[in-house]
Formats: C-alpha cells, sequence, structure tokens
C-alpha cells in the first residue's frame, strides 16, 4: 500500500489522512508472507474482523473486543514483509515470517515495530473430515524499533537455516512480463512448462560516456524473455535496470518503409527503399544479445527462405539501447542480400 509519510505537524498529518485513498482490498491466504500481508492490509481499512480470522485457534488476545481495542489509537498500519524460512513438523510445514510495521497514530505520532509471525499449514490431503484448517498465524511478536521501517526488517526468523535471497530485479522483471504480456505471449499459457519464461540474463559493465573512463564504473542488467514463436520466427521482450533508472521495458526504434519495386510486382526489382520516420517497437524478432559488442540484433524473416528480411542492430551505450544499423532485403528472390539502408556505424 502507497500512503503519504510526511514528517509534519499532527494538524497537517490529520488532512493528508483524510485525503488519501483507502488501500485496496487483499485477502491472499495463499503462502505465509501473502497471509501476514493480508492481515495488514485488514487492519490498515480497519476489517478487525477479518483480521482476526487469519489466526487459528490460538487468537491473539484473550476475546475479540480485547483485540480491536489494541487499534483504538491507530490511524493507518504499512508493512514490509520479509522472505519466510519455514520446516516439516508432524504433518506440518511451520513458517516464520519477518515483518517491520509503520504505524500511524491518531495523533499523528509514527512508530516502527519489528519481529517475527509464526505461521501453520497442515497437510491439506490428510485433512480427511471437515472442518478443513487452512494456512494461519499461530503467532507474532514484534518489539518497538528505533530504525527505519526498511532497517527494522529483520533477515530471518527461526532456528532454521534463513532462505536463500531473491533476486530483487529478476523476480520484478519477471512479475512485469507476467503482467503485461499474458495476452501476446505463449510462454504464458496456462499448462506451459516452468521454464517457458526462463530468462536469459546479462549484466553489462560502461562507463558514462559524458563522464569518460574517469568515472565510476556502472552496471547494468538486461534481461530477455521469449514470448512466441511462429513457423519461423521467434518473437522476444527486453527488459533493463540500472541504479539510476530502475527496471522498464526496452522500446526499440525502428524504420518506417516505403518500399517501390518495378511495375509494383513484389517479386520483381526494388527500386527505392525510403524511411518515412520511425516507430518504438516493444518486441524483437529472432534476436540475440552480443556481450562483447554490446549490441542487441533482429532477423525478421518476412517468408520461411530467409531471402526476404529486415535486421536491426541496437548498440548499448551512455546506459541505453540505441539503433546504430538496419538493413532490409526486400527482394523475393531466394539469395540473401540486404541493403543497409541505415548506418550510424559508419561516418557520414
Amino acid at each position: 500500500m502507497k500512503r503519504l509519510l510526511l514528517a509534519a505537524t499532527a494538524s497537517t498529518l490529520a488532512c493528508a489522512h483524510a485525503l488519501a485513498a483507502e488501500p485496496a482490498y487483499v485477502d491472499d491466504r495463499s503462502d505465509a508472507a501473502a497471509l501476514v500481508r493480508s492481515f495488514y492490509n485488514a487492519v490498515d481499512r480497519q476489517e478487525y474482523t477479518r483480521a482476526w480470522s487469519y489466526f487459528g485457534e490460538a487468537k491473539p488476545t484473550e476475546n475479540f473486543e480485547e483485540f480491536v481495542d489494541g487499534f483504538k489509537d491507530t490511524e493507518e498500519v504499512r508493512a514490509l514483509v520479509g522472505e519466510p524460512s519455514s520446516e516439516g513438523a508432524a504433518g506440518s510445514i511451520i513458517y516464520y515470517i519477518p515483518v517491520s510495521i509503520l504505524a500511524h497514530g491518531k495523533d499523528g505520532s509514527q512508530k516502527v515495530f519489528a519481529g517475527c509471525y509464526t505461521a501453520r499449514l497442515s497437510n491439506p490431503q490428510i485433512q480427511a473430515e471437515p472442518p478443513f484448517v487452512g494456512l494461519h498465524i499461530e503467532k507474532g511478536e514484534l518489539k518497538p524499533s528505533d530504525k527505519s521501517l526498511e532497517e527494522a526488517l529483520p533477515a530471518s526468523c527461526g532456528d532454521v537455516p534463513p532462505p536463500a535471497p531473491k533476486d530483487k530485479v529478476l523476480e520484478e522483471a519477471k512479475a512485469a512480463f507476467a503482467a503485461t504480456r499474458s495476452a501476446q505471449c505463449s510462454s504464458l499459457a496456462p499448462g506451459q512448462p516452468d521454464d517457458a519464461t526462463k530468462p536469459e540474463d546479462y549484466t553489462i559493465t560502461y562507463h558514462d560516456g559524458n563522464e569518460g573512463a574517469a568515472g565510476p564504473e556502472r552496471k547494468a542488467r538486461l534481461i530477455r524473455f521469449f514470448c512466441t514463436s511462429g513457423a519461423y520466427n521467434q518473437i522476444h521482450v527486453y527488459y533493463l535496470a540500472d541504479e539510476a533508472r530502475g527496471l522498464r521495458e526496452l522500446h526499440f526504434a525502428t524504420p518506417e518503409l516505403d518500399i517501390h519495386y518495378e511495375g509494383n510486382n513484389t517479386e520483381g526489382k526494388v527500386e527505392a527503399i525510403n524511411i518515412t520516420g520511425f516507430r518504438a517497437e516493444n518486441a524483437l524478432i529472432n534476436s540475440t544479445y552480443d556481450p562483447q559488442a554490446h549490441t542487441i540484433t533482429s532477423n525478421g524473416k518476412w517468408r520461411a527462405k530467409g531471402d526476404a528480411s529486415s535486421n536491426g542492430t541496437w548498440l548499448f551505450r551512455n546506459g541505453d539501447f540505441s539503433l546504430v544499423e538496419y538493413d532490409v532485403d526486400a527482394t523475393y528472390d531466394g539469395i540473401v542480400n540486404p541493403e543497409t539502408i541505415l548506418d550510424y556505424n559508419s561516418a557520414p
């Protein structure tokens, strides 16, 4: 949930809270981290009956009224949930979830708390009779912290080894690809193997051109996803991440072509190929990245023989990819003989 966090007077805070939009409803009990996020979403929305329901038989207070009373001075809550660790225990899985929260009081105060939650999932396959008991919170122990919300989040909880740290950039790229490409990419269709969307991942080390070799060494991540394929073309989608701009989907400058054939016969001689403008393509055909040359190249076949095609080269420089060459083979003559129609690699 995103809120306005303003270090100001109590009256200013009260005004900001009054104008803030209500957080979206989240009720996800599919994993331990989502369960705890959903609990705090219920608290933030002041839906205390729902918040109470995330606990199992062992409730956080003696009765519901006492539970609700514990939030009487709380205006809103923001929670950070870390990566859970887990262990098996007599037909159950026990999860230990790191949490830090920032609580806004109705008096304008802000307090940070941090600690751990414990959740349990009894094996669904051995629950033969109702009522079914799903994943639930067993307990939570939070203590006040003088650190920021981010700094207060524990690295791990429980006596089990902490989980391997996740690659945040890669996870963000996977989420963005799934969220924006599900309608276009067959690799995201239901029933695909787990590795259908396994990306190619490259780290690019470079110096900013405006700073020269004396400037600091910078790094960028290039991530390529397979999207879909036809009879002779594959489609790829790219993401680029760096410290300055974060993660973004790449769009590639591509010439708009006006091709003239002798006698208007596409099987005949090409008289002229003119560039009438440029468009931004958010996917490339039959593309590859060359780590040595720092270039992405594409080869869009116009038919299976590959004797007619359009081929682009985009060079990485100053933190982004620029179109530097574009070749077109517009003749359907059975021969691969592309013509360079745009060349920024060579001097004019």
